[in-house]
């Protein structure tokens, strides 16, 4: 910590303002000094940093190699201070990042529907991490992530408030290569017996509603892969010519395209979708936004 305490942030941003306008008249304009003031604070920071942060062209400055990286991180560090400032004010300001934490076993593209208001905003910046569950929730309460996307509730307790929103649910499906099944229907779980099956694996909510579907029916199908993660489980579906049970928005692509067809279904199986958060003073209005509309429950 000695080396960063030893780093003026006053004449980094006197660099940053520099460097965003282009013009250190301007720039000393606007932060009510003089250039020769200015001039110094910026040779301090370059003595810091043991290297020249512009070089002259005529009358112009032009950001040396190192200028330009040191400007990126100026960037950073002062957008996420006004990010901060906005955040504590209740309002946006600048670009506002979301931390998204999504449980391994959740459908790829059912986040990407889920997040897809954001991908259109120029103000938002993601960052998006899949894991276990207990992992995620123990890196929400440190504020380390702002929602966790998961397919199972949670519990809360005193020494861990959650606030989890049901998002949807939807029907699993059994579905296999056209090439083989194409025009068929096939009964959930009755004619599944010594089928080749892959399915989600035992950690997925999904898998115990259909082990225990085909022991009340006293029927075996033939496990050939069991898969956590769905996009492993979607490239299964498609390449290995076994039938498979998951949600549709998987394999909502191969579905369109033809390559997989749905054979049948059972009302007994469905995957939830639920946004975890935590209580916090200050929200991000732009994930508010977009559980607007999810209904707030909190699981017994």
């Amino acid at each position: 910590m000695k080396d960063l305490a030893q780093l003026n942030f006053h004449h980094l941003f006197y660099f940053w303002r520099v460097a965003s306008i282009g013009h250190l008249t301007r720039a000393a304009e606007e932060l009510h000094t003089s250039q020769s003031a200015l001039s110094a604070q910026i040779r301090q920071l370059e003595d810091r940093l043991g290297t020249p942060l512009f070089t002259r062209e005529g009358r112009r400055l032009v950001l040396t190699d190192t200028g330009q990286l040191v400007r990126t991180y100026a960037d950073d560090i002062f957008g996420l201070g006004r990010e901060m400032l906005g955040r504590l004010q209740g309002r946006d300001e600048g670009m506002v990042r979301l931390r998204i934490g999504s449980v391994a076993t959740l459908s790829r593209n059912y986040q990407e529907n889920w997040m897809r208001p954001l991908l259109a905003n120029p103000a938002v910046s993601l960052t998006l991490e899949s894991g276990l569950l207990e992992g995620l929730l123990e890196r929400l309460q440190q504020h380390q992530l702002d929602v966790v996307l998961a397919n199972e509730p949670v519990p809360t307790a005193p020494d861990r408030p959650l606030h989890c929103r049901f998002l949807g649910g939807q029907s699993i499906s059994l579905v296999g290569p056209a090439h083989r099944w194409a025009g068929q229907t096939l009964r959930v779980p009755h004619d599944l017996h010594d089928q080749d099956i892959a399915l989600p694996g035992p950690r997925h909510a999904l898998r115990a509603q259909f082990d225990a579907l085909c022991l009340s029916a006293d029927v075996k199908p033939r496990l050939r892969a069991e898969v956590d993660d769905m996009a492993m489980l979607r490239l299964i579906a498609r390449d290995s010519g076994w039938l498979t049970v998951l949600p549709e928005v998987v394999v909502q692509d191969e579905l369109k395209s033809g390559t997989l067809v749905r054979l049948g279904g059972s009302d007994e199986l469905q995957e939830q979708f639920y946004a975890i958060t935590v209580p916090r003073r200050h929200q991000l209005p732009v994930l508010e936004a977009l559980l607007g509309n999810a209904p707030g429950i909190t699981p017994a």
